[in-house]
């Protein structure tokens, strides 16, 4: 049982230091809004977002052992190449992690049983730092099934787990109202006006900008959609929760969704509640975020 937890994984992540700087750039944002007289925070939402930050830090000591040994198990039996330590092997990884990520996100929201799981971190009706640390305590039991590729093509399991964290502390620092639009890096990377867009619930911002590092690949996909200054982002779900319970923002859609299987008569329609996309129903008109577009 040591060794399972005796792994890079768990010891050498880099988002463990950086969870300091997390701290201090929160405190940064909260005495900027005091000096400015803005509306950033609300305690209770802030608590519950640290909670739940905290909650994926415990569960992901049993699931990164997991799934590290899972993928050095890929690797070592099943990989094409062997890709070493070099300076191109991180460029190339770079893109196929961030492509991987780009996946997760938006099949997370695609997939109701994904979304879920993922709906927790789109739950607070607020966009500051402390929102970054809102992670979903479902995501670690699937998020992986994306970036099994990646030891199979010949990628070693210790420099993905780094490239997941160095991306995971680039997005920590889109969630911020504090910055506007920054030029030309609006075209290649992800920004705080991306992400913006991303937590808003407009009908035009719905799943749009599932970036992590790189907006390139919503920009290739069809899902890319710029910050429309005149319609400021209006954070949250579509049907707010109103809790800042931990297990009420970890649970909630999981209910909704049970509720949804047991009121469908057919199998069919049971199965649709799980896999299709959060809002369709088999006995009315369909909320999907598709047909809201397509209606505008």
């Amino acid at each position: 049982m040591k060794d399972f937890f005796d792994n890079p994984a768990i010891n050498d992540d880099p988002t463990v230091f950086a969870i300091p700087v997390f701290v201090a750039f929160i405190i940064l944002e909260v005495f900027i809004q005091i000096r400015r007289n803005l509306k950033l925070y609300e305690f209770k939402d802030s608590a519950a977002c640290i909670t739940m930050g905290l909650g994926v830090v415990v569960i992901g000591v049993v699931t990164k052992s997991a799934i590290y040994f899972l993928m050095l198990f890929l690797y070592e039996n099943f990989r094409f190449f062997t890709l070493e330590n070099s300076w191109w092997m991180w460029v190339l990884l770079f893109f196929v992690d961030d492509f991987s990520f780009y996946w997760h996100h938006r099949i997370s929201h695609s997939v109701r049983l994904f979304w879920a799981a993922h709906v927790q971190h789109h739950s607070s009706v607020n966009m500051n730092f402390s929102v970054a640390l809102r992670q979903s305590w479902g995501e670690p039991f699937y998020r992986f099934i994306f970036y099994l590729w990646l030891p199979i093509i010949g990628f070693h399991p210790v420099f993905i787990f780094m490239m997941q964290a160095f991306s995971l502390i680039y997005q920590f620092f889109q969630h911020t109202e504090l910055v506007g639009k920054l030029g030309l890096l609006e075209w290649i990377f992800n920004t705080p006006s991306h992400h913006r867009v991303h937590h808003a619930t407009q009908v035009k911002y719905l799943d749009k900008n599932h970036a992590g590092i790189l907006i390139i690949w919503d920009r290739i996909f069809g899902t890319f959609h710029e910050e429309d200054l005149n319609d400021k982002p209006v954070y949250g779900i579509t049907s707010n929760i109103d809790s800042y319970s931990p297990l009420v923002i970890a649970s909630h859609e999981f209910k909704a969704i049970w509720k949804d299987v047991k009121r469908a008569d057919k199998l069919s329609d049971k199965l649709k509640y799980i896999f299709m996309p959060p809002g369709w129903t088999h006995d009315g008109e369909n909320q999907t975020s598709k047909y809201l577009q397509s209606k505008l």
